[in-house]
């Protein structure tokens, strides 16, 4: 398999996306985020770490352009300089829970992204069948999410993220709700779609040994307020598999990612 970018090898110097002393208040006086700076290069696997309540899912929805920082800025180095906004950009969001429409077919559930940009269905139907190609999903396009396993509803959310073409994922703990058999396999999915089509990938996990797994950089973040304080490099090969799970290299950088989260966990005082 040809990996061009995502497997973190010769990835540009210039940033896809850089957040530069991003702070947040909302308007109840809390303060989520706090002089946030960090640069993400295009083609990595970036996995943004932390407590609770350190504002790990503000920060990906401020990149998304979902929400303003109250100051700070966000850039897009590597990119067209007319492209002003977040929404100008290649991006797609999968969140926590799948948000399908229960009254929607697969097929249309996938086709929204698509259809809001004015496409018709017709028009959009080789790329809808490829997305949920992606995932293993073309057979029940004419399903409705209720027929669907908890697995299988997140395929449909990742199908109808990618059926746009992202050149950027942004992942808010996709995979938290499902059981671990069903995580290891999601897990191995995503991976193999970033291999495959040198995505950048930003993704919001409260597990280190998901973010190991996945990453070739995690960003610890600790809380009151958001803050990066650390910034892990995960140099594992790719791809990575079951072995990888059970090796010592894996064990030594779950262990040292949790020992840097739970200094992060310490100047958030937490226990």
């Amino acid at each position: 398999m040809n990996v061009p970018a995502g497997n973190g090898a010769n990835q540009p110097d210039t940033p896809i996306v850089s957040l530069s002393g991003i702070s947040k208040t909302f308007s109840n006086g809390t303060v989520a985020l706090r002089g946030m700076s960090l640069d993400v290069k295009p083609g990595e696997f970036v996995s943004l770490l932390g407590p609770s309540g350190c504002g790990k899912s503000t920060a990906l929805r401020i990149i998304a352009g979902l929400g303003a920082p109250t100051t700070g800025r966000v850039d897009w180095p590597s990119e067209d300089a007319a492209l002003k906004s977040a929404t100008d950009h290649e991006i797609s969001f999968v969140f926590q829970e799948p948000t399908l429409m229960p009254w929607a077919t697969v097929f249309k559930n996938v086709w929204t992204p698509l259809r809001l940009k004015g496409i018709s269905k017709a028009a959009a139907k080789d790329d809808v069948m490829a997305a949920l190609d992606l995932v293993g999903l073309k057979d029940v396009a004419e399903s409705y999410p209720r027929e669907l396993s908890g697995g299988m509803k997140m395929r449909v959310s990742i199908a109808r993220a990618l059926v746009t073409k992202p050149k950027i994922l942004l992942m808010d703990e996709p995979f938290a709700a499902l059981d671990e058999i069903t995580r290891f396999k999601l897990n191995n999915d995503l991976l193999h779609l970033w291999e495959s089509f040198g995505w950048t990938v930003i993704f919001v996990t409260h597990s280190v040994f998901e973010s190991v797994y996945l990453s070739n950089r995690i960003v610890i973040m600790a809380a009151r307020p958001g803050r990066v304080v650390n910034d892990i490099a995960i140099d594992a090969p790719y791809p990575r598999d079951d072995d990888f799970r059970t090796s010592d290299v894996y064990n030594q950088h779950c262990r040292a990612t949790s020992e840097a989260l739970h200094a992060a966990m310490d100047a958030s005082g937490e226990s």
